[in-house]
């Protein structure tokens, strides 16, 4: 089968001595939410998740793996991997849903690493890392070209392009699909094409990779910025691991397909939803809800080349509708945001484009936990945007000249809220320098009715897609209506 034999040419290329490929066709939010960064709070831009069903804002190890489903085809595997969404901002300015093509897929690479000992760990309980950038916005590898081929790996060394910095920008791939011509290998675009080429080349979407650190220092679980605890191998893929990290990971690589195919022709830009154009800061979020011992059982025993999860007899098996019912339940504090299809002139957040080559700067997040319900209130822009804090006292609008002077608006009093009613939301809605204040209130009746159950069953088609890495194939299903 053609589909078996190119996986094993992706295992020989990447040095892994056998990998599987998660599949997850199923994707259980698009949601502005990231334990990880923004813990409690609605996060800073729109993610695609995907894996267990107990992904929240504050997700625990215990919240994952006790959670009803997971949106993976392996039932055991209640792990999350999410990353940031991808807009097309039409010319008018607003702005529309990419969609996903099949889901994505994390790959589990058993690549042998050279400095390490004692073969591959699995993941710990709760093992936490993120991939990437957010805030990049240029390419700094040794001075190149980003639009060039890397150099040979093997002479990365000798040209000084080793460091985690350097082996984290190349970590990223943009990988244009026409399966009318040979394939681009893995990790061969370190940026996001403009349009342009992307109609004229890519005429089956762009495929997104992430390649995840798979060097550990045996003892941290995570670490402030969740990525100290672990390092790239000096090849991305497989390679020497750095002093202090002598424990070599399952090698995690996520790969998503998104459908740029489907704005051949129409005027506008693509953008990821943290604001970036160009890929330098695109990134991915992982926490494991493997059981370790169950997950250092797969990494002894599931060592085939084929990459199929199928051809491991521990793992039972979800089928594609299974997967794409699991979704996790929205909190409140985002749950009338519009995320998908057209979605206003505005990204998620209230995010701005920033085109480099600067840092873009986020700023933090509201305090953890949560202050009290007037302090959260002072912090709300219109639709619910936390409002972003400087992050010293020395930092001033750049916009802003000293001579000028903010003016802030003040804040409208509450309306009174009648007898038996309860409070149940605050919106605010700004026209000018008009800022009117909604609170929406509702009353419970209780109704005596006889009961009765009613079943509704809803049919989902499903066509194909094909995916490329290096030089295989393998079929996706997918349907755009999903999301």
């Amino acid at each position: 089968m053609r589909t078996d034999t190119s996986l094993a040419i992706l295992a020989s290329l990447s040095g892994a001595a056998a990998f599987w490929r998660m599949e997850c066709r199923g994707r259980v939010a698009l949601a502005r939410l990231d334990p990880l960064i923004d813990p409690g709070v609605p996060a800073k831009h729109a993610h695609a998740v995907h894996g267990s069903s107990g992904f929240s804002a504050s997700s625990t190890y215990e919240d994952l793996v006790n959670a009803d489903c997971t949106s993976c085809a392996v039932a055991e595997d209640k792990s999350v991997y999410w990353a940031p969404v991808v807009y097309f901002k039409h010319e008018n300015g607003t702005y529309q849903e990419v969609l996903q093509d099949g889901g994505m897929l994390a790959y589990y690479f058993l690549n042998k690493l050279g400095n390490t000992k004692d073969g591959i760990k699995a993941f710990p309980n709760d093992f936490r890392m993120v991939a990437g950038d957010t805030n990049r916005r240029n390419y700094s590898v040794g001075g190149s070209d980003v639009k060039m081929p890397d150099p040979p790996k093997s002479n990365w060394r000798s040209m000084g392009q080793t460091s985690q910095a350097d082996l984290a920008q190349r970590a990223i791939g943009f990988n244009c699909l026409n399966y009318a011509t040979d394939p681009e290998p893995s990790l061969y675009r370190h940026y996001l094409p403009e349009k342009q080429f992307l109609d004229d080349k890519c005429k089956d979407g762009v495929r997104f990779e992430l390649s995840f650190p798979a060097c550990w220092n045996g003892k941290d679980k995570s670490s402030p910025d969740h990525k100290s605890h672990v390092a790239y191998p000096d090849q991305v893929l497989n390679g020497n691991c750095p002093d202090g990290f002598d424990v070599a990971l399952p090698g995690l690589f996520f790969e998503t397909i998104w459908r740029t195919q489907d704005f051949v022709g129409i005027p506008g830009e693509f953008v990821i939803s943290n604001g970036d154009v160009g890929g330098f800061g695109y990134h991915g979020d992982f926490i494991s809800g493997w059981k370790q011992e169950f997950l250092q059982e797969a990494v002894n025993t599931c060592t085939y080349s084929s990459g199929r999860i199928q051809d491991c007899p521990i793992f039972t098996i979800l089928d594609d509708n299974k997967q794409r019912e699991c979704q996790i339940k929205t909190p409140p504090m985002i749950a009338s945001e519009k995320l998908a299809g057209l979605i206003g002139d505005i990204l998620p957040g209230g995010v701005k484009i920033s085109y480099g080559p600067e840092p873009a700067n986020h700023g933090n997040p509201l305090p953890n936990p949560l202050p009290a319900i007037s302090s959260i209130i002072d912090n709300i822009l219109p639709g619910g945007v936390f409002q972003e804090k400087p992050t010293s006292s020395s930092e001033t609008p750049t916009s802003t000249s000293t001579s000028q002077k903010i003016k802030t608006t003040p804040k409208p009093s509450d309306p009174p809220i009648p007898k038996g009613y309860e409070l149940i939301r605050t919106d605010y809605v700004t026209k000018g320098n008009v800022v009117k204040k909604i609170v929406v209130i509702e009353t419970v009746t209780t109704v005596m009715v006889d009961t009765a159950t009613v079943t509704a069953t809803a049919t989902r088609g499903a066509d194909k897609a094909r995916r490329e890495v290096h030089l295989h194939q393998h079929q996706h299903r997918h349907h755009h209506g999903s999301h």
